[in-house]
């Protein structure tokens, strides 16, 4: 009577899952869709040139994570056509230099909106608050000084096109 017991809890178990899968497994995007447009985000913003850091960014996740064929311009041989919108930009100090009172780093915060929408217009995805920060520390040194904004914003738009090309495949 034991072992049957035993034998039942075991087969319970084996056959509970915990939900968990490996990224990248769960394709959501229909099957259809093998050829993806992302044209140019658009920049709402007096921030230059961050759509072109996003946008590249995002079309070379895509090329090198997934198996979709990405155009650069909206065409009738794209499946689907991702777009998006640069909504803010903004800089702010994060600490001071105690001795000069200068910023010793700074936080660059930027706000986009993207969706994903089929042929026919129909949204496959979309998020309309993506938030994304990232932190630079500000050179003190004036002989060495280098500005540090460009190198976060492409931080930023790598850790955004990897989020983004993450929750378009994982459906999030």
């Amino acid at each position: 009577m034991k072992s049957w017991r035993v034998a039942w809890l075991a087969l319970l178990i084996s056959c509970a899952g915990c939900g968990y899968h490996t990224a990248g497994h769960a394709a959501q995007l229909p099957e259809n869709v093998k050829t993806i447009a992302v044209p140019a985000f658009v920049n709402e913003t007096s921030t230059y040139r961050i759509e072109q850091l996003l946008t590249s960014s995002v079309v070379r996740e895509f090329t090198t994570r997934t198996h979709y064929h990405i155009l650069n311009d909206p065409s009738e041989a794209a499946d689907a056509t991702l777009r998006g919108t640069v909504i803010s930009t903004s800089s702010s100090p994060l600490t001071y230099n105690s001795t000069t009172g200068q910023a010793a780093s700074v936080l660059v915060v930027v706000s986009m909106k993207v969706v994903l929408t089929d042929r026919q217009g129909k949204v496959l995805y979309q998020n309309p608050s993506y938030l994304f920060r990232e932190q630079y520390e500000v050179s003190q040194d004036l002989a060495s000084f280098f500005e540090e904004d460009s190198p976060a914003f492409r931080r930023l738009s790598q850790d955004f096109a990897r989020t983004l090309v993450s929750n378009i495949l994982e459906g999030f």
